[in-house]
């Protein structure tokens, strides 16, 4: 392999393992401007984007032991990874290419799995990490007694009594 070719594989695999996760996007008819709109977006959340040429995204994908990727890796390609928030960073890219008529998410790659177009989107509907944080130290906030109060009405209502649901 040429040197060349290699700085840029090795470039491609420091992209590739930033994060836990990374997306691969069409980025056809995104201009420039919207592209450092988009950066900036994927700033906010830690993330960078970069576009690198499919045959390099093979082969570091190859050395990296990730999954096949193959079937996607046609047109031009964005990687957008790094950061600490999964679903923060699915958010900024589906809002992005919510808007762009030929681009769109190919893939995305979390937790040791690839995913589709609507996985990826369903992960940028969850809330933030943030978010999530704030919503069970609310519940923790909650007192105990609310809490049996709200469990005991949901029983009621499906028709259960205490009794029942202690039994089960």
């Amino acid at each position: 392999m040429r040197p060349e070719k290699k700085y840029l594989v090795e470039e491609a695999k420091s992209r590739l393992s930033a994060s836990d996760f990374l997306f691969l996007v069409n980025f056809t008819g995104v201009t420039v401007k919207a592209a450092a709109e988009f950066r900036e977006a994927l700033a906010k959340a830690g993330a960078q984007y970069h576009v690198v040429k499919n045959s390099i995204i093979a082969l570091a994908a190859k050395e990296l032991g990730l999954p096949d990727m193959s079937e996607v890796l046609a047109g031009p390609t964005g990687i957008v990874s790094g950061g600490e928030d999964a679903a923060a960073v699915a958010k900024a890219v589906v809002e992005f290419f919510k808007a762009r008529e030929n681009s769109e998410v190919k893939l995305g790659y979390f937790d040791g799995k690839l995913m589709n177009k609507a996985e990826v989107e369903y992960l940028g509907s969850l809330p933030s990490l943030p978010d999530m944080r704030a919503k069970f130290l609310s519940l923790l906030n909650t007192p105990a007694s609310q809490m049996v109060r709200v469990l005991f009405v949901k029983m009621e209502k499906e028709g259960g009594a205490p009794a029942e649901a202690a039994a089960e």
